[in-house]
């Protein structure tokens, strides 16, 4: 099983963590509420797991304009 990290606006690979042993609790991913699982995690059929965060690029262009919140794909 992978999970990888992927920025939800650019799209880019920010990393991966390959490791059958790794659990859900040590990835912090049972702070997350279900809605907030459901936007953010994607389980694979292949049993990968997507992450969708902000990589540091995309999250320095949103503070310095946060109208672009407001767009759709604000960083493609």
């Amino acid at each position: 099983m992978a999970v990888n990290y992927v920025c939800r606006h650019c799209k880019t690979t920010i990393g991966t963590i390959e490791s059958v042993h790794v659990t859900e609790q040590q990835l912090g991913f049972h702070f997350l509420t279900p809605e907030e699982r459901s936007d953010i995690i994607a389980y694979n059929l292949n049993g990968d797991v997507t992450v969708r965060v902000v990589c540091d690029y995309c999250r320095e262009a949103l503070d310095a304009n946060p109208e672009l919140v407001l767009v759709v794909n604000p960083l493609q």
